[in-house]
């Protein structure tokens, strides 16, 4: 999921999906058995996976990295003490009011490249929707993330190589960044939620494109649906963008057809046997996918394009969804009793007296005196009002 840090209105972060062990596929139908000899020949090549662990440890490394450049002690508005474990250094927490999953502050994650619409539309720093999906909160979420990946992405990778995984995590998770900017255009976003939930959509995707070859066929789409709507449930809770959620997940169903297409069986098999029989080998199949693979690539080709290209049209202009689209926001957040869906406001007075500065929070009254030279920026005062006014 995609959460938000509950000390600013504009902090969010997306949290990773989860895939059930059950949900592995079976390659291998008894109705229709390929004819082979060689019990040990397998159909389809197995890949060895090494482009999802790379992407796990450049996620590691940009976390560190992102820490380093944050440096609390530092950099802290009320000082190295309010650091969480602060015998790590530099490398020590934001205090948990500023973020509560253990990581730096928003402001850091502006410099690192997170997702600001602001900047993509008015200074035309599209690459933002790639850069985000490679930053995160907090140590809680990239955890998260990189599990899932690790679940997820090794699978796939083993069963259809670092070509096709690669390109279906790194699109899945533009389309959910863009999804996110178009319907919650004035969040600060990071996290790879939109490619791994492209993941899940591939997976579900491509166990339509080769429904022939599968056995338990309804078992398996079962306990896919099954993972992907709660994974999405999620999504509705408080502090939550569902959007990258939605937006990554349709993104990676329609790369499912184009990425995730196997030739039939049968094509295979025959294949096979005309190489290793020196025998009379039956008639070859003619056609190497059947009729209804390719109307699905075709139809999803077009699809994924046109949605790509018109959402980037529509961000550029500076076009929030919500305003066509009056029912949209319960697709993220659905209020009850116990929460509510609306952004804070925080607003705040500051007083300069010599070289220092006094903010107080006007909704508490709470205040406090900070050096001139830890307030210069808008974003900075922005950040002590939010944390006053907690």
């Amino acid at each position: 999921m995609m959460g938000s840090d509950p000390s600013s209105a504009n902090f969010e972060v997306k949290v990773h999906p989860r895939r059930d062990a059950t949900s592995q596929r079976h390659m291998s139908s008894p109705s229709d058995p390929p004819a082979v000899n060689d019990r040990n020949f397998s159909l389809f090549r197995r890949w060895l996976p090494w482009l999802v662990p790379t992407f796990v440890g450049a996620n590691i490394v940009l976390f560190i990295l992102t820490m380093y450049v944050n440096d609390c002690p530092k950099h802290s508005f009320t000082g190295s003490s309010s650091c969480v474990a602060p015998f790590l250094g530099r490398f020590s927490f934001q205090p948990l009011k500023e973020n509560p999953l253990l990581g730096p502050s928003s402001s850091t994650l502006g410099k690192m490249g997170a997702l600001e619409v602001d900047k993509v539309v008015h200074r035309h720093q599209v690459w933002r929707l790639f850069s985000c999906i490679w930053l995160h909160g907090g140590v809680v979420h990239v955890l998260a993330n990189m599990l899932s990946l690790v679940f997820i992405g090794i699978r796939l990778e083993q069963e259809f190589g670092f070509v096709r995984i690669g390109f279906l995590y790194v699109i899945s998770g533009f389309g959910g960044s863009l999804l996110s900017a178009l319907f919650i255009p004035e969040s600060i976003s990071v996290g790879a939620s939109g490619a791994l939930f492209g993941l899940l959509g591939g997976m579900l995707s491509e166990l339509f494109i080769n429904w022939t070859i599968y056995a338990n066929k309804l078992a398996a789409l079962l306990t896919l649906i099954v993972i992907v709507v709660i994974n999405l449930a999620v999504g509705i809770l408080p502090h939550v963008d569902n959007f990258a959620h939605i937006g990554g997940f349709v993104s990676g169903f329609l790369l499912g057809f184009i990425f995730l297409i196997r030739p039939q069986f049968k094509w295979v098999s025959s294949r096979y046997n005309r190489k290793s029989s020196s025998g009379p080998a039956g008639p070859p199949v003619k056609y190497k996918h059947k009729p209804y693979q390719y109307v699905l690539w075709v139809i999803s080709f077009v699809l994924l394009i046109a949605w790509l290209v018109t959402g980037l049209v529509l961000l550029l202009r500076s076009v929030n969804l919500n305003d066509h689209c009056s029912w949209c926001h319960y697709l993220s957040c659905v209020p009850t009793s116990k929460w509510s869906c609306k952004a804070q406001q925080f607003y705040c007075e500051s007083i300069q007296m010599g070289n220092q500065l006094n903010i107080t929070c006007l909704s508490n009254r709470k205040s406090e005196i900070f050096p001139l030279s830890r307030t210069s920026s808008t974003d900075a005062q922005q950040q002590i009002c939010s944390q006053l006014c907690n």
